[in-house]
């Protein structure tokens, strides 16, 4: 299930227009229009739902259910980590130790008058 809420969030983190959603999920614009409007869990035909979570996950799109876990609990919708499809070969970085702070000056206390 996904929400109007969700729909419209996704769409802003793949920084689509529902003309380009329509056309990622094979949908046409007065559906995804239809969708966005409506209030809560969207209903509609079950095909058009899988097209859309589909687009959407192809997309990098993954959407967090009521009872999934969160840290802040209720719905909502994350990118996924995008990862390579083919190894990149990378040369080793050596590792060097994390800078030392500079000191800090310290002051005599002040003296009371």
């Amino acid at each position: 299930m996904i929400t109007a809420a969700q729909l419209r969030a996704a769409r802003a983190l793949l920084g689509l227009d529902q003309r380009a959603l329509a056309a990622l999920s094979g949908l046409s614009l007065p559906t995804i229009q239809r969708m966005e409007a409506s209030d809560g869990v969207i209903r509609g035909n079950v095909d058009s739902l899988m097209k859309l979570v589909g687009g959407l996950e192809a997309a990098g799109i993954e959407l967090i259910g009521e009872a999934a876990v969160s840290e802040a609990g209720g719905r909502g919708v994350r990118l996924r980590v995008q990862v390579p499809s083919s190894p990149v070969p990378s040369s080793p970085v050596p590792s060097s130790p994390a800078p030392t702070p500079a000191p800090v000056a310290s002051r005599p206390p002040a003296e009371e008058e």
